[in-house]
């Protein structure tokens, strides 16, 4: 008898295991009988099934980030790029989702096809310019909007859909580089051809300014010295009008000083005219 109730009550167990169940915060569930769908349960809680009939499907709640391969497009100017786009969508809706791609790896399949062919639409009509510049943006906000309305038929959210990585082909990039380099070499040597015309220019102005100044102090120094040449002569004259004997005499010892140095030999008349002062103090013969 003992045995009989332990059995009937691990039985009962093992049924009331399989019928109860919890939904989490983070999650959302639908009971799915013979594979059609029979409830869906959207708030957290403790919910229950028939066992073995019923079978528990449970989906995320919370938001999912769906990072896609890398493709190529096709630019409006013929430009080849490859576009890494990420995307942040939610089940919205259970039933439809499970009804439609029924799990996430075909849910992220439509999701990025649907996304790489809008993408593809919008890259065809803008340039390349416009996808790396200011137009980036506006581009995103189209392809989010439109994937947004067909996504809705799979009971899918689309949040956001972002560029992650945009580039160039491998071949391409070389192409692209070698015309940047020489674009620059040619806007380098246009910088300096205008350096070394601007620097004749500075030198050429120096060189004149510099002439003006030395011819301008050449001026200034000649009308200084002729002034004082003239002072001199005026101080020579007036000194020479007080004292004529006194003015020679101290200008023949300036002479006797610059002629006759150490080792100096004069070979003159014993009468000669420069040996006057020598000969006599007050230069009398």
């Amino acid at each position: 008898m003992t045995k009989l109730v332990i059995g009937v009550l691990l039985a009962a167990l093992v049924i009331v295991s399989q019928m109860a169940f919890t939904i989490g915060e983070w999650e959302q569930g639908m009971i799915v009988q013979f594979g059609n769908p029979r409830r869906v349960l959207r708030e957290p809680g403790l919910y229950f099934k028939l066992p073995i009939v019923q079978q528990l499907i449970r989906f995320e709640k919370r938001v999912l980030t769906n990072d896609a391969r890398t493709a190529e497009y096709l630019t409006l100017d013929k430009k080849r790029v490859l576009v890494d786009h990420v995307s942040r969508w939610r089940i919205a809706d259970p039933l439809e989702f499970y009804r439609s791609v029924r799990d996430f790896q075909r849910a992220t399949a439509r999701l990025d096809d649907l996304i790489s062919a809008r993408l593809r639409q919008e890259t065809a009509q803008h340039n390349f310019l416009d996808l790396i510049r200011e137009k980036r943006e506006n581009i995103m906000e189209v392809v989010t909007r439109d994937t947004q309305e067909a996504a809705k038929s799979f009971g899918i959210e689309v949040l956001d859909v972002r560029i992650k990585r945009l580039d160039l082909p491998q071949e391409v990039q070389a192409s692209v580089f070698a015309r940047m380099r020489a674009e620059r070499e040619r806007i380098a040597k246009r910088y300096r051809a205008e350096g070394e015309e601007r620097a004749r220019e500075i030198r050429a102005g120096a060189d004149r300014e510099r002439e003006v100044i030395l011819a301008t102090a050449y001026e200034t120094s000649q009308k200084l010295s002729g002034e004082g040449d003239a002072q001199a002569a005026a101080i020579y004259a007036q000194a020479f009008g007080q004292d004529e004997e006194f003015y020679a005499f101290t200008r023949r010892l300036q002479a006797y000083e610059k002629i006759l140095g150490r080792g100096t030999t004069l070979v003159l008349r014993p009468d000669s005219e420069l040996l006057r002062y020598l000969q006599s103090p007050t230069g009398q013969q």
